[in-house]
């Protein structure tokens, strides 16, 4: 990974980028940032640079055996931990068993979500988490010389879904690293983090990708119609994961958008059977997956409640959102919105406590039938 593909974030690089010119390599570093602005391509152009043997001022570069290596995920001194399940072909499984799987996923877009790491390893109901026992294999790794580079790199991705154990563990290894240890956090939720790690990592803070860098990426993408590129940055919002979605929208957010439909289409008409065989069928897609068409259903009842307003330069829709906007919108209003997004955000709680999705999703869609003709 080289800097120049990582989608803007000029400043960071140049940060970056002097900190190892002048040899001020922080041994842990938070890097923190809302999903889509490009944190974790960021930590590997950052390891890649580190040990890049032939560096230029703006980049490493491309040809040393490092850069070789580091391009395939397959340098020595590369390591990687992350969220995962307890898979039952793995007896007690840590980052590693899953590794095949990381590499093809990151060397094919570095840019994705929690909910899309887990569909690609078939996680199901689970919804990813770091186990007490990847501690010990961090420790394992980090305790034996460096094979070829200077530093031993350490990326974690999505430390907030350590369990207490294992951040507890890994907050010993910050404190008192090994020789040239390099600790890259990558967090979408900053207060997830145990506070002591917080304190102790350098924190590097992503802000949104602007529109400029997000325009010049998306039209650098093989066979995009420029015409819509203008739509998909104004919908990313920022985030260069969501403008992908626009332009090659996957199979979880049509799979959601159609589910929402669904959803109103049975409360609006009062089927209540065809309510519990949506709940039923909602119930088995897996955790991470239900919290994540709630948030869906959150921000499409937000999104439909503002284009009441005529606001268009505030409303974030794709072309199918936008067409069932005519129909559907006005049922969204000031009566009913604040109602909406309470029961929405309810169940994503509810969730993520382990309560029974079946229930959830049931007693959800009944209060829908309510709501949705105030």
């Amino acid at each position: 990974m080289f800097f120049k593909d990582v989608v803007g974030q000029d400043e960071i690089k140049k940060r970056l980028i002097r900190s190892v010119q002048e040899q001020r390599i922080s041994h842990a570093q938070l890097f923190s940032g809302h999903s889509g602005t490009g944190k974790l391509p960021m930590a590997l152009a950052y390891a890649q640079y580190i040990s890049c043997k032939n560096r230029s001022d703006e980049d490493s570069c491309g040809v040393c055996p490092s850069c070789h290596k580091y391009q395939k995920l397959a340098h020595p001194d590369l390591h990687f931990v992350f969220p995962i399940y307890n898979a039952k072909q793995f007896n007690k499984p840590v980052s590693d068993d899953f590794l095949p799987q990381w590499r093809t996923m990151v060397n094919a877009n570095p840019y994705f979500e929690l909910s899309q790491w887990l569909g690609h390893i078939d996680a199901g109901n689970a919804q990813g988490e770091i186990y007490e026992r990847e501690s010990e294999s961090i420790l394992r790794k980090l305790n034996l010389k460096s094979f070829e580079a200077e530093f031993k790199v350490m990326i974690i991705w999505l430390p907030e879904k350590m369990n207490q154990a294992c951040s507890n563990k890994l907050l010993k290894m910050i404190e008192e690293p090994p020789s040239k240890t390099l600790f890259l956090l990558i967090t979408e939720n900053e207060e997830g983090v145990i506070g002591t790690i917080r304190s102790r990592a350098q924190l590097v803070k992503f802000p949104f990708v602007s529109n400029a860098a997000l325009k010049e990426a998306l039209l650098k993408m093989e066979g995009v119609d420029p015409e819509i590129v203008p739509d998909a940055v104004h919908l990313a919002a920022g985030s260069y994961i969501k403008a992908l979605e626009y332009l090659t929208p996957g199979d979880d957010e049509q799979f959601y958008f159609q589910k929402f439909q669904e959803m109103m289409r049975f409360a609006y008409a009062r089927k209540v059977s065809e309510l519990i065989a949506w709940a039923d069928e909602m119930a088995g897609i897996g955790r991470d997956k239900q919290k994540a068409y709630f948030a869906a259903a959150l921000r499409l009842v937000r999104e439909y409640f503002v284009s009441n307003l005529k606001r268009s330069e505030i409303t974030y829709m794709n072309r199918e959102e936008k067409e069932w906007a005519k129909k559907f919108a006005p049922f969204i209003n000031e009566r009913n919105i604040v109602a909406f997004a309470d029961e929405f955000e309810l169940a994503i709680k509810h969730i993520s406590m382990n309560g029974n999705p079946r229930i959830i999703f049931m007693d959800t869609g009944l209060r829908m039938v309510r709501l949705i003709k105030r």
